[in-house]
Parts: structure tokens; sequence; C-alpha cells
């Protein structure tokens, strides 16, 4: 689907959709526990690869009339699949399941589209090997297709930090089923830390206890899943709240504001999104109680923002930066050319098109503001949600209709995102519709 953004102005009130990140971990803990309720879930094309996960490890999900989803899971003992586990374009999916897979007394097959299946998996699979399990890339380069066989019976593993968070949150939820439990020892910095807070606060959530230790993260065994009172309600999520607050930075009407509901504090690190804003000069207001963050159209000023802890804002930051006046220099970014797509090149070729003056290097992604005039072009969302939801902020202010190729690709994490800057007052047109 090609989606036509032209310049316009924004105002009124959103709610930010439920969180992806805390909806895949609390789906797959509901299939660890003899079952729960799952309240308020993000139901996308992501979270259904999860769903599909649980079920072929003999849990069910089944979603109700109000939105919810009434898991039945296989308390911590997952059946040998029947078939392929097909993880579609969800990295988070493969990174949980694969060590879920390993908890199972026998062989399973995971493998995704053709994205998926050039991510990184590696380190993943020697922690399983070093924790009793076999794990094997079927062409031999860390990539999916994947082959696990367990159980696992527990352990230490030793695992970089910097290639993906997920893999330390995968051991994390599988530890706590294992006879001995999961040390989790880094051999390198941590990046995006608040991913695995998010893990440890869910677990939480679910009775399960997992700590940060010396030398890494720590599960004990033995431990099983059960949410206070069955059920566990998910937060909004602010990863794609950064496109709604960027939107109103950037393009609402003058004496107007956007207000986005749902913003309740959590471990989100992407709850940044609000700092990075304050710093490039918007006018942002978050009242933490209620849950609701406003902003104002403001002239930003470029500023320089590590990413190592959010990679999923740089889009969002770098569409900024092509708003901003003066540098915007997005650091520590390396790891964020191993999501769906290459975001670092993506962004820079993009906007690019745009009339952004862009300097990409291997860890830094520098936005020249002041060299930069946004002009309406066709471009390409790389069929990446975070891309396409982040061109349309620019196309916002570009001089110009701006026409994004791929737009249904929201469906991953916003799928009514268009629909909802409509309401805000966006000239949207769908497929020349």
């Amino acid at each position: 689907m090609n989606v036509e953004i032209s310049p316009s102005q924004v105002r009124g009130a959103a709610a930010a959709p439920p969180s992806k990140s805390y909806t895949h971990r609390a789906v797959l803990a509901a299939g660890y526990a003899d079952g729960a309720t799952v309240r308020d879930p993000l139901t996308s094309a992501d979270i259904r690869a999860t769903m599909r996960a649980v079920e072929a490890f003999g849990g069910s999900v089944a979603e109700e009339a109000d939105g919810s989803l009434e898991i039945e899971g296989f308390d911590g003992r997952p059946d040998v699949p029947a078939d392929v586990i097909d993880c579609a374009n969800s990295g988070t999916t493969m990174r949980l399941v694969t060590a879920a897979a390993a908890l199972a007394d026998g062989g399973t097959v995971l493998t995704g589209d053709e994205s998926l299946r050039s991510r990184p998996q590696g380190p993943l699979l020697d922690a399983i090997e070093q924790l009793g399990g076999s794990a094997r890339s079927t062409r031999g380069n860390g990539q999916a297709p994947l082959v696990i066989d367990g159980p696992i019976a527990g352990g230490t593993a030793s695992i970089p930090g910097d290639v993906s968070s997920q893999f330390i949150s995968a051991l994390l939820f599988a530890g706590a089923a294992t006879d001995e439990g999961v040390e989790v020892d880094l051999e390198t910095e941590l990046k995006s830390a608040p991913y695995v807070d998010i893990t440890i606060e869910l677990l939480s959530a679910f009775g399960v206890d997992a700590r940060r230790t010396d030398a890494g993260f720590a599960v004990d065994g033995g431990q099983s899943y059960a949410p206070e009172g069955g059920e566990y309600a998910v937060p909004g999520d602010f990863s794609s709240m950064s496109y709604l607050l960027a939107a109103g930075a950037v393009a609402a009407e003058d004496g107007g504001a956007v207000d986005v509901r749902g913003a309740q504090p959590s471990a989100q690190g992407d709850s940044a999104i609000v700092g990075v804003l304050e710093d490039m000069g918007a006018a942002i207001d978050w009242d933490r109680d209620a849950g609701v963050i406003s902003v104002e159209r403001s002239d930003l000023s470029g500023t320089t923002v590590d990413v190592g802890d959010t990679p999923d804002l740089l889009p969002t930051i770098a569409a900024l930066g092509a708003i901003a006046d003066g540098d915007t220099r997005i650091e520590n970014c390396e790891h964020v050319r191993y999501k769906e797509t290459d975001r670092v090149s993506a962004m820079a070729e993009e906007l690019g098109k745009m009339g952004a003056s862009v300097t990409e290097e291997r860890d830094v992604l520098t936005i020249h503001g002041d060299e930069t005039e946004l002009s309406g072009a066709t471009v390409e969302g790389r069929k990446d949600h975070r891309i396409v939801m982040s061109l349309a902020v620019a196309g916002l202010v570009a001089d110009g209709p701006t026409t994004i190729r791929g737009g249904e690709h929201v469906d991953v994490s916003f799928p009514n995102f268009f629909e909802t800057i409509e309401e805000l007052g966006v000239d949207v047109v769908r497929d020349g519709s």
C-alpha cells in the first residue's frame, strides 16, 4: 500500500497503542503459565507470531470480544511442535521462542521471512549449547532457519551484550522453568538495557524473580508463572507514542497541541523521547499521574542523542533532526543496523531523497538541519514499520506531498497509525483513493 502524506497541521487527542514489547512478553509469559488473561494487548502481525508459537508449544490463545486474550499455557513444559514455527518478520518472537524451544524434549524448527532470516541469532544459539541443548543454524551462518533440541536443565551461559538484549530476555524467560536456573554472564557492555528491565518487570508481574548480578543477570529455576488475579494489563507503547509526539512538536496548529494518552510510567526506555524533545526545545508536558503527554509546535534545535539503550527511537529522532535547526547527532547506533532493516542507512537514504543533508558513519548518524530543506518525494518504507511512521512525520512539513511505499507495514506495531494521524488532521491518501 502506498500512502501519500501532504503538509498538514495537527491538533487533538490520540491514544497510544499498547506496548508491543510488553505484549510479546505477556503472551509468552501466559504461555509459560498454566494460563492467564492478557488485557489491553496489541494485536498486530508480530504479536500474532508469538501467539502462534504459544499454540505450537501446546497452548491456546482466544481473542475475546473486549480485545483481551485468554491464554491456556503449557505450564513451563512446551510440547515439541508438530510443524515449523514461522516467526514471520518478528525478531522478538524468534529470540524469545528460541529459548523456549530449548525446554522441549525434542526438536523445534524456527524460520521467518527474508528479513528475519538475515538477522543474527548466533550468540543465543551458543548460549543454548552452553546450557546443554543443541542449537544450530541450518545454513551455518547464525541466522534462521534454526533447529533447537532440548531440554536444557539450566546452568551458566556467557553471551555478548551488544548484539541484542532479546537474547538475555529469552534466557531469563526459559531459565525460570529449568531445574537449575540460568545465570547469564555478559562478555561486553549491554546495549538496549531497558528492554531487559522490561523483561524483569514483566516476569515479576507473573510471579517470577529475575535479577541483575555483578556479571550480568540470573533467574532461579523451578519457578512458576502466575500473574496476580490471573491477569495482566499491557501499558501504552512509548516507541509508538514517539511518532505522535514528534508530529505535535513539528506540526501542531498555532495555539493547539497534541495530547497523547496511555503514557503511564514504566520500564520502557523509549520514554526517553520526552527528554529528547525537551532537549530540542519542544514545549512538552508529561502528566505522569494521568498518563497524558501534551506537546505544542516548537522551533526545534539539533541535539546529540546516544541510542545505545533506545535503538527504536533512531528513526523518529532522525526525522526530527531533518526539521530542526543545526546538527542532530545520533550516536552509538551500530546495533540499529540489525533490525527489520538497516535503519541507520534507511533513514539516511530516504531522508536524503526528501532533501535532507545527512552524514552516515558506522556508529553515528548526523542530520544537518541547517543544510536541509525537505521536499515531498517518493520514499521506500523498507518493509519496516518504524521507517514508515518516521517518514510520515517528515512528510508533515515537507514542501509538497510525500508518497511512502509499503505503508501497510505499520501493522507490525501500530495498525491504525494512519487513521490516528488522520483524526489529528493529517491529509492522508492511501493508494490514490
